[in-house]
């Protein structure tokens, strides 16, 4: 294991610059082809065809995405973007309705927005296997970082009474969910909170099930602020370049990986 950085630092900037980048890369795309497109058919006193300018506007954008190495699915995205956003300009759908799905999509996938991590719903066979897992260590205190609506949290709870259990989500409709699910379990803590700000140096095990985009900045909190000894959890996604010390195979429909991690 490597020793910690000397100095905390907060991964959450570094995690939002990166849509910061990409909008800044769709329109980027935009202007190069608004700026040419423009004065080409003003000159001819013609109408800008939009369609052919939105997909104008996606080929550039992907050409910038490629260009700028970025992962495949900003490909797609940029690719898609504006052609998409000309579509639904044709459905004459009342903006309001736009304005709606955003908050219903805000209040559930929040952390997507600031930090790359959708919503991911565990079973109760990945809590079984948490379970078994740590059986050998009674009394722990257990944090699940971007907690959902509980479902883990709350079986976990309820199959080691002898431990203690904590939840962090700043999601409101799955936070709401989440709290109202674990509501009964005296040893259950469910908080709102970012993960990112939440300290777990008193944690014995730290759970996440949370996407590729924050692994590596996620270790290096964890290196910060956790006991040698405790033991990190990443349901499905390991973190880059480091080797798990256990992956548990959980016997469920997606064949879940719980990659272990010692501190």
């Amino acid at each position: 294991m490597s020793l910690p950085p000397p100095e905390p630092t907060d991964t959450t900037p570094r995690l939002f610059g990166s849509q910061l980048r990409q909008l800044a890369l769709q329109l980027a795309a935009v202007l190069a082809v608004v700026s040419l497109a423009w004065p080409y058919y003003g000159i001819r006193t013609e109408q800008l065809p939009w369609p052919q300018t939105a997909f104008a506007i996606g080929g550039v954008a992907l050409s910038l995405a490629a260009l700028t190495r970025q992962r495949w699915w900003w490909w797609l995205i940029h690719a898609l973007f504006a052609p998409l956003a000309w579509a639904a300009s044709q459905l004459a759908i009342d903006p309001g309705w736009y304005l709606l799905s955003l908050i219903m999509l805000l209040l559930v996938y929040r952390g997507a927005l600031d930090g790359q991590i959708p919503l991911y719903l565990s079973n109760r066979p990945t809590a079984a296997a948490l379970a078994e897992f740590t059986a050998d260590l009674p009394g722990m205190r257990f944090i699940d970082l971007g907690a959902g609506i509980g479902s883990v949290l709350g079986p976990l709870a309820r199959q080691r009474p002898d431990g203690r259990f904590a939840g962090v989500e700043n999601a409101p409709a799955t936070w709401l969910v989440g709290r109202l699910r674990t509501a009964g379990l005296a040893n259950c803590d469910w908080r709102w909170g970012d993960i990112w700000r939440t300290d777990v140096a008193d944690q014995d095990v730290v759970y996440a099930f949370l996407s590729p985009a924050p692994m590596a900045d996620l270790w290096e909190k964890l290196q910060r602020e956790m006991r040698p000894g405790s033991v990190f959890i990443s349901n499905s996604f390991a973190v880059p370049e480091i080797t798990a010390e256990r992956v548990l195979e959980v016997d469920d429909a997606r064949q879940t990986r719980l990659y272990c991690y010692r501190l």
